[in-house]
């Protein structure tokens, strides 16, 4: 135990560091000035201060009962915590650097980027095949940012997005809400409902999304807000069916110790992961629950499985990973996961049984170095075999295969500074299957 914990603590003090490097990048640019002097708009929104970050938050102790105003804009302030836009220095090349077809998995991506509100649909050679675009004030036309939510820009590119079979596209404007387009970018509907960082759809075509609130949460702590966690289902048209509380379902479970880890106030979770468990593997015995959502949450630096029927967490993995990204259950029973902070200066993608945690495969670099992505990314396993990784912070996807060559790349190609030296966040690159129906393309 102590072994585990000294490991544990480690890792922690890893990942801090690894946050001061990231806002380093995102304070100083290759001359040494400070990106928050007077500059281009589009330099002040792709690269922001170092309290964009949510493990840099602090809030100040308010002694009143009832909401005092330093309670107040500590709410405001965990309302508008989001990720950098931009904040890595930019490679030469951009667009699709390498692409072996006879190794790569075919199909075509889906792209998310930081650069602006839209995603892309793409070929495997890089082809832009169809975009979709929605700013905040289509989606909300009397939306105001507030202080909070302008200084972090997250109003400007959406978080993450999602294509449905019709060529309709769920998108996320990180804590503020959800919206629905159809394939000519007609707003079909939207939710302000604080939506972020992920979402998934059943086969009934309802939405299974993270949101939150800021607020005081008496249970957890009478005098600071916290940022609340909940896994929100809506059906096809937005409405909200339920929501449940991750914090609560943590509470009700056998796994409640874990908080123990948590801080006392703020962005307390950090949870940055929902996928619908909708299919078991017949291979082997498995820990997991049809109908049940499996997620990260990343301030406790947890994989776990919560069924939303019980308001429970069921399985929990605590110990493996740091601030990790996108577990999915694979069709073998193993769970993929993005280990952001595998080391000081790496992440790895890391595949392991879910009831021994034997870790079976992982993937922390090849013959062309390591990669490291420590605020946010995903990965995927392929049909045939590969995984694809989205390296978010330096702007850049691949896909390897089980024996770690690289067989395919993405280089985002969007640029900010006023050199054009950051490079924009790619948030998610997912490759479709190749018979997703996409007859709707013009």
């Amino acid at each position: 135990m102590k072994k585990v914990m000294r490991s544990r603590l480690t890792r922690v003090i890893l990942g801090l560091i690894a946050t001061a490097a990231v806002t380093v990048a995102v304070l100083f640019s290759i001359d040494g000035t400070s990106s928050r002097q007077s500059g281009p708009r589009h330099d002040q929104e792709e690269a922001q201060s170092s309290t964009s970050d949510p493990e840099s938050g602090r809030w100040r102790r308010a002694r009143a009962p009832s909401l005092s105003e330093e309670q107040r804009r500590a709410i405001r302030r965990l309302e508008s915590l989001g990720y950098l836009a931009g904040s890595q220095l930019a490679p030469a090349q951009d667009g699709v650097t390498i692409y072996d077809d006879s190794k790569a998995c075919g199909g075509l991506n889906f792209v998310v980027s930081g650069h602006a509100p839209e995603a892309l649909l793409m070929s495997m050679s890089g082809e832009t095949l169809h975009r979709w675009d929605c700013d905040i004030h289509r989606s909300w036309p009397d939306f105001k940012a507030d202080e909070e939510t302008a200084r972090f820009n997250h109003h400007t590119y959406w978080r993450r997005a999602h294509l449905l079979p019709n060529g309709d596209v769920l998108a996320i404007f990180e804590r503020i809400g959800l919206i629905k387009l159809d394939r000519h970018s007609r707003v079909v509907w939207a939710v302000r409902n604080k939506a972020h960082h992920d979402l998934d759809v059943d086969e009934n075509g309802n939405i299974y999304v993270l949101t939150g609130e800021a607020h005081i949460n008496s249970k957890y702590n009478s005098e600071q807000p916290i940022w609340e966690d909940y896994i929100s289902v809506l059906d096809s048209q937005g409405r909200e069916l339920r929501r449940v509380s991750i914090l609560e379902a943590l509470l009700n479970s056998e796994f409640v110790t874990l908080l123990d880890r948590a801080e006392p106030e703020g962005d307390i979770l950090h949870t940055n992961t929902v996928e619908l468990i909708q299919e078991l593997p017949d291979t082997k015995a498995t820990p997991f629950r049809k109908g049940t959502v499996l997620t990260a949450i990343r301030q406790l630096d947890l994989t776990c499985a919560i069924d939303l029927e019980k308001e429970t967490v069921y399985w929990a993995e605590p110990d493996l990973c740091c601030r990790q990204h996108q577990p999915t259950l694979l069709d073998n029973g193993n769970v993929l996961v993005l280990d952001n902070i595998r080391t000081l200066v790496s992440s790895a993608v890391i595949e392991f049984e879910p009831i021994s945690t034997q870790v079976e495969w992982s993937y922390l670099g090849g013959v062309d170095g390591v990669f490291c992505t420590g605020m946010c990314g995903s990965c995927q396993r392929l049909p045939n075999g590969n995984t694809l990784i989205t390296e978010s912070d330096r702007g850049r996807a691949f896909e390897v295969t089980p024996e770690k060559v690289t067989v395919w790349e993405y280089v985002n190609p969007h640029r900010a500074g006023q050199e054009d030296q950051l490079i924009a966040t790619l948030f998610d690159v997912v490759r479709l299957r190749e018979d997703f129906p996409v007859g709707w393309l013009e």
